[in-house]
């Protein structure tokens, strides 16, 4: 329950930064400090570093979660729609 607790408030305090750390991002993102580390030495996440300090912009990160969007069915058939009437 301590722990659950805990979670929480670190989520809570996550509202009011706009700077994190490797911890805050991982809970951000629900993964691993690992894969953090993982994802910042492949170059797939943004990120800042000053020394061998690593840091994140949340907004950055927000966007980079939803970077690859995928269209939904009536969008795909907009398209094609589109598409067919242009090319005949």
């Amino acid at each position: 329950m301590q722990e659950q607790l805990d979670r929480i408030e670190k989520l809570v305090r996550l509202g009011a930064k706009e700077v994190l750390n490797v911890e805050e991002a991982a809970l951000l993102l629900g993964v691993s400090k690992s894969r953090i580390y993982h994802l910042v030495s492949s170059r797939d996440i943004p990120y800042y570093k000053q020394g061998k300090n690593v840091y994140f912009k949340k907004k950055e990160i927000e966007e980079w979660q939803l970077q690859d969007r995928i269209p939904t069915n009536s969008e795909i058939d907009s398209k094609a729609a589109i598409y067919t009437a242009i090319k005949k």
